[in-house]
């Protein structure tokens, strides 16, 4: 029986083996200080410095910008694994496209001919329009990119780190060499350890020349990686102008259903404005919730004639629709489902009531109050 037995070669292994023994008897010696070191240039250690740094930032950016696009870690390494098998990535439903389906459904139930019912199921449309954007700028910003930043880091650096490896185990060789020359008592044993020391000082000059260009070119790599990230950007900017339309869209649709309490449509471009020319500048909204934006578009008509004249006896009980952060100190902070007292304001405001709550009183939106009483209450 004819068994077939891989070929070795006893002398490169004895000499490999030989080798790695004495990289490992300098680099302890170099470890506990009782030998010397060859020492990379300055200019060298800059590149090689430049380069851990590339590389740490652009695993972390790598990262986080894969962390905003698919929030779900499961979800991120499923991906993975599918790229790496060079399969297609499974298509998922997102958040909100499970918000859209849910909405559409409900208004169905809750009849397509009621207010509500109505605005659930445009609602659930515009939703479906923004999972699409999303799932869109997620796909092209893994392609301009993650991508490109990924396929750098598993190739050129990749590279780079085989390299300045070998140039490592050059640079040991060649202070191995060096320590033989010292030690070298004999004639001939000199002549043989400076024979090897000028083969080991070749070879670390050639290793050293081919990791210095590799190192250079991450500057190049650099301007390329710029370039992407302008691509990011633009995808961005692309995506948040969708999202905005379909809003916009969205706001008139709603506005056309007319409706008991119809739908007041936001105008961001005048309420910066008036934001901006009343603090001398942009500043950022306060308040919170679902109040946030409707708070904005009402301040814009607050009266700002003081004082103002009220009939506080002619009040009327009214119920909040939902909270609200007074927006200074003219106005009052208000409570889901809380009742207070309200009147209306002398000249009236089509925005603001006048009222009162506990011992406070002050300006509220008209629009987050439900009227309870039909006939003014005297008793307060």
């Amino acid at each position: 029986m004819n068994i077939n037995l891989p070929h070795f070669n006893m002398k490169n292994l004895v000499k490999e083996a030989g080798s790695t023994i004495s990289r490992v008897v300098q680099l302890t010696e170099e470890k506990l200080g009782t030998t010397e070191r060859t020492e990379y240039d300055l200019h060298f250690q800059n590149l090689a410095e430049r380069a851990d740094v590339t590389k740490a930032w652009t695993e972390k950016l790598v990262k986080d910008t894969e962390s905003v696009l698919i929030p779900n870690p499961q979800n991120r390494v499923e991906d993975y694994i599918f790229e790496k098998i060079d399969k297609s990535k499974p298509k998922r439903v997102s958040n909100l496209e499970h918000l859209a389906l849910d909405m559409i459904e409900a208004g169905g139930d809750f009849g397509q001919d009621l207010p509500y019912g109505q605005a659930l199921i445009k609602v659930g449309q515009a939703e479906q329009k923004l999972g699409q954007c999303e799932h869109d700028f997620i796909a092209t910003s893994g392609i301009c990119f993650t991508q490109p930043l990924r396929k750098f880091l598993e190739g050129e650096m990749k590279t780079i780190s085989k390299e300045r490896g070998i140039l490592d185990s050059k640079r040991l060789d060649l202070d191995a060499c060096k320590n033989r020359v010292k030690k070298a008592r004999s004639m001939l044993g000199q002549q043989s350890a400076e024979r090897d020391l000028r083969v080991a000082q070749a070879e670390f000059d050639r290793q050293s020349e081919i990791t210095k260009l590799l190192l250079d070119g991450i500057s190049t790599s650099q301007a390329s990686h710029l370039r992407h990230l302008h691509a990011f950007i633009q995808t961005q900017v692309r995506y948040y102008k969708q999202c905005g339309d379909v809003m916009e869209q969205l706001q008139r649709e709603l506005a056309n259903l007319g409706g008991p309490t119809p739908y007041i449509p936001l105008d961001l471009s005048n309420a910066s404005a008036n934001k901006s020319s009343a603090t001398g500048g942009p500043s950022p909204s306060r308040g919170s919730g679902n109040n946030n934006s409707s708070s904005q578009a009402a301040s814009a008509h607050r009266p700002t004639n003081q004082p103002m004249h009220v009939n506080t006896d002619q009040m009327q009980r009214a119920r909040v629709l939902c909270s609200y952060d007074a927006k200074d100190h003219t106005e009052l902070n208000l409570n889901a489902n809380e009742v207070i007292f309200v009147t209306e304001c002398s000249p009236v405001n089509e925005d603001y009531m006048y009222a009162k709550q506990g011992l406070m009183k002050g300006l509220v939106p008209r629009a987050f109050v439900e009227m309870l009483d039909e006939e003014p209450d005297v008793t307060l």
